[in-house]
C-alpha cells in the first residue's frame, strides 16, 4: 500500500464519522459495525499499519471513502455537503488539538480509563459511548469554533443521540490527527485531487 493510500484510510475514516454524524443526525440510527470500527479506533496505540487502527479491514470505511470520492470529484449531484462541512471541521479542530499538550495530556488519560470500561462492557455499550462523549464536550467543545451539527431535533434532543454524535467527532478527531501524522494536509484536498482519487479508486472498488 503507497504513503497516500495510508493517508486516504485515514482521511476516509474522517469522512466516516462525518458521514455517521449526518445520518444519526437525519435518522437517529447508524449501523452498529461502523460506529464500533470507528470508536475501536481511539483505543489503538501501537497499530502496524494504519489499516489496523481500523481493525485490518477497510469494510466499515465504505461510507467514507464514498464521501471522500464526492467531496474530491466535485460532482454537485453526488456532493454530500453536511458531511463535507463536518469533515472540514474536524480537520480545522485537529490542528488546534495540536498546539495543546495539555489536552492532549487529558485526552490520553481519559482514554485509558475508557478503554477499562470496554473491557467491561464492550465498545459500543451506552456507558462507552457516554464517556467518549463527555470527553469530547470537556475538551474539543471548548474551542472557539465549534461544529453545529444540523439534523432532526427529535433526535438531536435525545441524550443517547447526542452522546453518539459526540463520540463520532471524537474519533474523526482522532482519525485527522493520524491523517496529518502521515503526512497529510489540507493543500493536497485542493491541489492535488487528481492524484488522491487515483489512489482512492483502487481502495473503493477493493
Amino acid at each position: 500500500m503507497s504513503p497516500t493510500q495510508e493517508q486516504l484510510i485515514a482521511l476516509s475514516a474522517v469522512f466516516q464519522a462525518a458521514s455517521l454524524v449526518d445520518k444519526l443526525a437525519r435518522t437517529g440510527q447508524v449501523p452498529e459495525a461502523q460506529v464500533s470500527c470507528l470508536l475501536d479506533s481511539l483505543l489503538v496505540r501501537n497499530p502496524k499499519s494504519t489499516l489496523d487502527v481500523y481493525g485490518g479491514d477497510d469494510l466499515n470505511l465504505r461510507e467514507g471513502y464514498k464521501a471522500l470520492v464526492s467531496a474530491l470529484e466535485r460532482n454537485p449531484a453526488a456532493l454530500q455537503r453536511e458531511p463535507l462541512r463536518y469533515a472540514l471541521a474536524l480537520l480545522g479542530l485537529e490542528r488546534q488539538l495540536a498546539k495543546r499538550d495539555d489536552m492532549l495530556q487529558v485526552i490520553g488519560s481519559r482514554l485509558d480509563q475508557i478503554q477499562n470500561q470496554v473491557e467491561h462492557f464492550g465498545v459500543t455499550h451506552d456507558n462507552v459511548v457516554s464517556a467518549c462523549g463527555s470527553l469530547y464536550q470537556d475538551t474539543i467543545s471548548t474551542f472557539r469554533q465549534r461544529i453545529q451539527v444540523q439534523g432532526d431535533m427529535r433526535f438531536l434532543q435525545q441524550a443517547a443521540v447526542a452522546s453518539k454524535v459526540r463520540a463520532l467527532l471524537l474519533t474523526g478527531i482522532r482519525s485527522a490527527r493520524l491523517w496529518r501524522q502521515l503526512g497529510g494536509h489540507r493543500w493536497q484536498l485542493v491541489f492535488s485531487r487528481g492524484k488522491l482519487l487515483k489512489e482512492l479508486y483502487p481502495l473503493l472498488r477493493s
